[in-house]
């Protein structure tokens, strides 16, 4: 079976996460895909796959060389609750002619003003849905190359390579599976996730982020005799956002530019909440907008009385790059392999997070690979046939790199 024959029906399975949850993996649904993936691993061969009580799946790729380090290939399988993710109906738009693509629904569409890099997969397959959920392909993508290039390795017993760990996660998009992962269970030296975009990208620096989150006590009073007596929280929360820098936020940034991001606000006259996430490539102008946060918080204290507002700073993950570097051949290997498949290796900087984040930091380096696949999160997504089975074949590149 190809990958995207593999994503077309992953795309059935509706696993998204959840925030409010308690539980690993969050929702029910993961562990009903993740038994099916198990399923799957033993039909193509991995002999001792098996779904942990936290919801990971992991199988072995027994070594064909007498190789001491053992790779792990690691997608998710959880896909975001923020856009439709139910009774996802996919299309393939075979020998696609380089244009504007409208979509099932008759009112989406994919425009080449929008995505200027669309024709580049002229007289490829494009793999979409109506218009009104997403793909999921964030990251079942991985999930299916990974599975093609374990089903490939191990009905070619002639391809050498050293000890190939899989792993299956959930959780990813909220930011808490891998908070669970065992690295001992894992068993591995080094990883790679597959969870990327265009084929060629190969991302080994991520944003460091924190969280913040603003809670703001007021005084209530009839507004008839509320000179010099009243605090409106919900005010003061305005004049708390209004106090950090415009040009610093997600809508005006790109590159390696950090923000400031309010994601949640709620309040009224008595008490009112903000919730931030900050993010920079560079650790030290992460710490300055924290220190940001702090002066404000300490301003509108001292304006308005102590204890009006309580700042709660929390670090979240480092910019994986500083556990990579020392190990720049997990790089090389990609490179090399993606330029012998016709590709041209790049490494953007991720804005945003892996899962690959935290395990760098756990003592696993764990580069992230491109999927083929596009505007995640989003009722455009889309992925690229073509792209899908070179992925597949840079999984199975690298595996050999390891019997060198």
């Amino acid at each position: 079976m190809k990958a995207y024959e593999r994503l077309i029906a992953y795309a059935a399975y509706p696993t998204a996460s959840s925030e409010t949850a308690e539980t690993c993996p969050s929702t029910p649904s993961q562990i009903t895909f993740a038994k099916a993936l198990v399923e799957e691993l033993k039909k193509i061969g991995v002999e001792d796959a098996y779904l942990n009580p936290l919801g990971f799946v992991y199988g072995t790729i027994p070594a064909t060389a007498d190789y001491e380090k053992t790779v792990a290939f690691m997608a998710h399988m959880d896909v975001v609750e923020t856009v439709p993710y139910e009774n996802i109906r996919t299309a393939l738009i075979e020998n696609y002619d380089g244009g504007d693509v409208l979509l099932a629904d008759g009112v989406s569409a994919l425009k080449v003003e929008d995505y200027p890099f669309l024709p580049r997969y002229k007289g490829d397959t494009l793999l979409v849905t109506d218009g009104t959920t997403l793909l999921g392909a964030d990251d079942k993508a991985g999930v299916a190359e990974i599975m093609t290039a374990a089903e490939y390795l191990l009905a070619h017993p002639e391809v050498k390579h050293g000890k190939i760990r899989i792993c299956f996660t959930p959780d990813e998009e909220i930011g808490t599976g891998i908070l669970h992962i065992d690295p001992k269970e894992l068993a591995a030296d080094y990883a790679y996730t597959v969870d990327g975009g265009a084929f060629g990208e190969v991302d080994y620096e991520t944003f460091n982020a924190a969280s913040a989150v603003v809670k703001i006590t007021g005084f209530s009073i009839h507004p008839g005799g509320a000179k010099n007596k009243m605090k409106n929280a919900a005010r003061i929360a305005m004049e708390f956002d209004s106090m950090i820098p415009e040009s610093e936020r997600p809508e005006y940034t790109s590159g390696r530019d950090g923000f400031y991001h309010l994601c949640d606000m709620k309040g009224d006259i008595e008490s009112a909440e903000l919730n931030y996430i900050l993010r920079d490539h560079d650790l030290a102008i992460l710490e300055g907008r924290k220190a940001t946060l702090t002066r404000v918080a300490a301003f509108l204290n001292a304006k308005y009385g102590e204890g009006t507002v309580e700042l709660v700073l929390a670090d979240q993950y480092r910019n994986m790059a500083e556990k990579i570097r020392p190990f720049p051949f997990l790089i090389d290997y990609a490179y090399d392999v993606i330029r012998a498949l016709g590709g041209e290796p790049s490494a953007p900087p991720v804005r945003g997070g892996t899962d690959g984040s935290r395990l760098s930091f756990m003592g696993v380096p764990c580069p992230n690979l491109g999927t083929g696949s596009h505007n995640h999160h989003g009722r455009l997504e889309f992925a690229v046939a073509g792209e899908m089975e070179k992925c597949s074949k840079l999984i199975i590149g690298i595996a050999e790199k390891f019997a060198l």
